[in-house]
Formats: structure tokens, sequence, C-alpha cells
């Protein structure tokens, strides 16, 4: 018999009364879908690499009680979702790299060339951070993150590698509006969401993904993009569809480009040429960075 208590005590922080409420709540739907929660745990014993990673973070059990991940899930579906990202991390990543990602969690991807600005994203993972994936993409400044965007691993029905973006959050600083319009300027005109989406696809790539699917306005696991008049705060799917995207026979999900079209010369009016010149070649850096990055760290 598993004990969901212990493994609760390693999650929360009990002396808190509303960590201990989670803690109370995971415990009793732990027991309650006992099999799934079992075959999930039984999981990470499988291999040296998955007991160490478990033995660190024990987060993707409780992720499989919660209705995290897509409206709609089940905990039978959260447990195959989490056991496929991580069968397509071990597939993907070297095994040092594999168990460093999953308990270090940070890995340098790409920096912008800029003496006086700090700029640069990371694959991420932090204990407690994922609601909406089991990895992350952040964009930094310095210490602040401008973007971030949570996704997971796995394969469609078709067999092939995928990504899934469940959520992407950007800034939260009383100037986030000068530090994106800078950010942006030297960028040469690129918008700073859409450089992390940018980015993201250049990892998929790298990753050998094969498909790239993102959460919609539907599939959104909570109501929190939502204003009180149900009015969208974010809209996920207007972002998607500008990004290339449409939406999937599932209508929870959109399906993304794994490359972002680019315009020819003669379809940018001359005057804009010389910044659309700049912005490819900032581009191409920025794929570069990423390719050199993944392939020290994939088998």
């Amino acid at each position: 018999m598993i004990d969901f208590f212990s493994i609760a005590t390693d999650i929360y922080r009990l002396r808190k009364w509303r960590e201990a409420h989670r803690a109370l709540v995971f415990v009793a739907r732990a027991y309650l879908h006992y099999g799934s929660l079992r075959r999930l745990v039984a999981f990470f014993q499988e291999t040296e690499a998955r007991r160490a990673i478990y033995a660190a973070n024990k987060l993707p059990i409780e992720q499989a009680t919660r209705a995290f991940f897509y409206a709609g899930s089940t905990v039978t579906e959260r447990v195959a979702l989490i056991e496929e990202h991580f069968r397509q991390e071990e597939q993907i990543l070297s095994p040092d790299w594999y168990v460093k990602l999953n308990l270090e969690g940070t890995y340098p991807l790409w920096r912008a060339a800029a003496d006086d600005l700090d700029w640069y994203a990371a694959l991420h993972m932090e204990p407690g951070q994922r609601k909406e994936g089991l990895l992350a993409l952040d964009m930094y400044l310095g210490r602040d993150t401008l973007y971030q965007i949570m996704f997971w691993l796995g394969k469609n029905a078709a067999g092939e590698r995928t990504l899934t973006i469940g959520a992407m959050q950007g800034p939260n600083m009383a100037n986030a509006r000068d530090v994106i319009k800078e950010t942006t300027k030297r960028a040469h005109r690129y918008r700073t969401k859409n450089l992390i989406l940018y980015l993201l696809q250049a990892v998929a790539r790298g990753f050998g993904v094969e498909r790239i699917y993102a959460v919609s306005n539907d599939g959104y696991y909570a109501m929190n993009h939502l204003r009180r008049d149900r009015k969208l705060k974010t809209d996920f799917g207007a972002f998607w569809e500008e990004a290339g995207g449409a939406v999937t026979e599932d209508a929870r999900f959109y399906e993304l480009p794994l490359t972002e079209h680019r315009k020819t010369m003669e379809e940018v009016p001359t005057r804009k040429r010389a910044t659309y010149r700049k912005r490819y070649a900032f581009q191409d850096d920025v794929d570069a960075q990423v390719a050199a990055a993944i392939e020290e760290i994939r088998r």
C-alpha cells in the first residue's frame, strides 16, 4: 500500500492551514484513484534516473490528482500524459541531462548580443510551479521573467512526437510596458511574445518534435483568463491564429506550425526592408544558439 500521507508531507508545507487543507484533499483524491496513482508511482520507480527525480520532486503525483493541463482531463489521462512526457525526455536527453534538467531546473538556450541588457531565455523546471505543463521556456531580463511558456511532450494518435503548450504568461512588473517596448526595439520591432514562441519552435525542432499543439480558450483548465463579465482577459486563440495556428478536431487545442512563416523581401515594402533584414539576422542567431544548446544535452 502506497503511503500518500508521506508523499503529502514532501509536497506541502503543513504548518500553513491552506497547505494542510490541500494535503488532505490530495490524500483523499489519491486513495480515491488508488489504481491510477499506484501506476504513476511505480512508473517513477522503474529506473535509477526516475527514482532520483521522484525523490526530489513528487509534484507530478499531485498534478495527476488535480484538473490541470487542459479542461476536462481525467486522472487516467493525466497519469498517461505525465508518463509520456518523462518517456519523451528520456528518449531526447542524455542520461545526465535528463536528471539535471529535472533536478537543477534551468538550462540557458539563448542570450541577446547586448552588453547593456541581460536578456536571455532558458528551459526551466521548478517544483510547485507547473500547473499547465511539466517544463517551461522562460525569457528573462536580469532577474525578472518577461514571458513564460509552460508545455509538455508526448505522442499523438499517429505516433508522432508532440509538444503541447499549456499556457503562456506575460510580464508581471510595474514597468512592463516600457520593458516590452525596449526589448521589442532591440529585436528590430519583433514582439517579445512572438519571440518566445519562435524560441519554443526552435526547441521543438531540436527535440525532434513533429507537431506543436496549444491549449485553446475552450481548453484552458482554469477560468482565470475570464473577467467577471465572462469576457476574455487573455485571448489565447487570437495569438495562436496570428502565429499560423488552426483549431484541431478537438476544439480544446490548436495546431501551430513548427517554423514561423517569413515574408520574402519582395513582399516587404521597400522602406521596411532594412528592418526586416536585421530582424531575420536576429532570428537566425536565435536558431543557431538554440540548436547548439539543444545539441549539448541531446543523446
